[in-house]
């Protein structure tokens, strides 16, 4: 039988609230695609800005379309367990990216942010996909207190709200965006120093609640 590599070999015993446990293979390769996964989104948001600053926004969707993809792929692999959270997050996504599919049938692929500039109320096409990364980072921030994680939990929604609201001009928007997109490729490189362990968290947490749920589906 072919051994796993040395960095996808399954962890000894871990001692849980709920019991011990063990992180297998299979865990810590979610583990990586999922930190690969944030990373490509930071990188989408990134280049994004970027290309904005200094070509304008004709080609943002093909940006906006990586980040998208990126951000389904995080959300598959990420590790909550609390089921309803989770699903929450993946409906954010799901709705955002319906919403940006609205905005590019509507205005143009090259025109979604000239669609955004003179009706800023269509930000709410796209802000659950926005909604669902500030989730991402929010698990990110209550797990790991890391700065960079709070920073997209807080300057995404001021973005967006203050847009929305037309309390922000663009160019604060435009500052908040530019910020939370460095903060986002920051928090997916400094992913990788951490072990695999730390992404799982206490499996025993998550099967007490599978077992809690499975014991109230039999009940009804």
């Amino acid at each position: 039988m072919k051994k796993d590599n040395f960095h996808f070999q399954s962890s000894d015993s871990i001692q849980g609230v709920y019991g011990d446990f063990i992180v297998t293979s299979n865990d810590k390769k979610e583990v990586l695609f999922y930190r690969i996964s944030i990373l490509l989104c930071g990188l989408f948001f990134s280049i994004g800005i970027a290309q904005w600053i200094a070509n304008g926004s004709h080609q943002i969707w093909i940006w906006l379309l990586g980040m998208s993809i990126s951000m389904g792929f995080s959300l598959k692999w990420i590790h909550i367990y609390l089921r309803p959270l989770h699903q929450a997050l993946t409906i954010f996504w799901v709705i955002g990216c319906i919403g940006l599919a609205v905005l590019a049938y509507h205005f143009g692929l090259t025109n979604i942010i000239y669609g955004l500039k003179e009706n800023p109320k269509s930000i709410l096409l796209i802000g659950p996909l926005f909604a669902a990364l500030t989730g991402i980072g929010f698990k990110e921030f209550f797990c790991f207190r890391r700065i960079e994680a709070i920073g997209i939990t807080v300057f995404i929604p001021i973005a967006l709200i203050g847009y929305l609201t037309e309390l922000a001009n663009e160019r604060f928007t435009f500052t908040m965006l530019l910020v939370s997109s460095l903060l986002l490729l920051i928090m997916g490189i400094r992913k990788f120093n951490l072990p695999a362990e730390a992404d799982i968290g206490d499996k025993s947490v998550f099967d007490f609640l599978e077992s809690q749920r499975k014991l109230k589906k039999l009940d009804s």
